[in-house]
């Protein structure tokens, strides 16, 4: 058994070598765990972030300064990217922010800022990358367990969620056949700087502790634990694998359960 799970390591390793993978938001949590990994499988990649210090730190990978919510900048990153490390075959819209309010308190700006990052940003840089993909891509959205469900108090955030979700789905309908998938990864509360920023929020509105504040956000999640950065990962690691060639079109729960 150990035998067949090193061999399956050394196939995802040879199937990864020299496929160029570009990561928004790769200077930190999720999309940096996945740019570790990926690297550590074989892969060349490519990050992206308004923060070039943050990219910087993520050793080995190719840091482009790009914010996903200007279509100009989009463009050129991709391009800086594509000119440096080849054409991009696997693409990994990651960067996303998460604010909540209810919809009587979301004005347009709010609104705006949501969707501008987390589903205009998700549809610019794939229409950007999709071109590189002839015979072979991956695409894969980091959306929330928010895309499969409503999230109190945060309506926008949700329906940027869903809507990555079906960008997603549109793709995978739109490619069948031609050898790239499309696929969104759902993580429920996951450790990150995300949870740390909203538990200072949490703390600020109700002046519970920051102890209490946090068990609100670890006790949503079915298994009663924050999800780690590298289960996403490893998910995204798997959807870029050839035994995940018939997987498409999917949103994959990671979130301890089902919700």
């Amino acid at each position: 058994m150990l035998r067949y799970f090193i061999a399956r390591r050394v196939e995802t390793l040879g199937k990864l070598a020299g496929r160029h993978a570009l990561i928004t938001g790769g200077g930190t949590g999720i999309g940096r765990a996945m740019a570790e990994t990926l690297m550590a499988q074989g892969a060349i990649v490519s990050i992206t972030g308004r923060r070039q210090a943050a990219l910087e730190e993520v050793a080995g990978a190719f840091p482009v300064v790009m914010d996903v919510t200007d279509p100009t900048s989009v463009t050129d990153g991709v391009a800086v990217a594509r000119a440096a490390q080849g054409p991009v075959q696997i693409c990994i819209a990651n960067a996303g922010i998460a604010e909540g309010a209810s919809l009587p308190k979301t004005d347009e700006a709010m609104w705006r800022r949501i969707m501008a990052t987390n589903l205009d940003g998700s549809y610019r840089v794939i229409r950007e990358c999709l071109p590189d993909m002839d015979d072979w891509g991956r695409v894969i959205a980091v959306s929330s367990i928010a895309g499969l469900k409503g999230l109190k108090g945060a309506a926008a955030y949700t329906a940027s969620k869903h809507g990555m979700i079906g960008l997603i789905r549109g793709l995978a309908a739109d490619y069948l056949g031609r050898g790239v998938t499309f696929n969104a990864l759902c993580p429920g509360y996951v450790d990150t700087d995300i949870v740390a920023d909203n538990t200072t929020r949490i703390v600020k509105k109700t002046g519970m502790t920051e102890a209490d504040a946090r068990d609100i956000m670890v006790g949503l999640n079915p298994h009663r634990r924050l999800i780690e950065v590298d289960e996403v990962a490893e998910a995204a690691l798997w959807l870029c694998s050839d035994g995940a060639r018939s997987v498409n079109g999917q949103a994959i729960q990671i979130a301890g359960g089902d919700y």
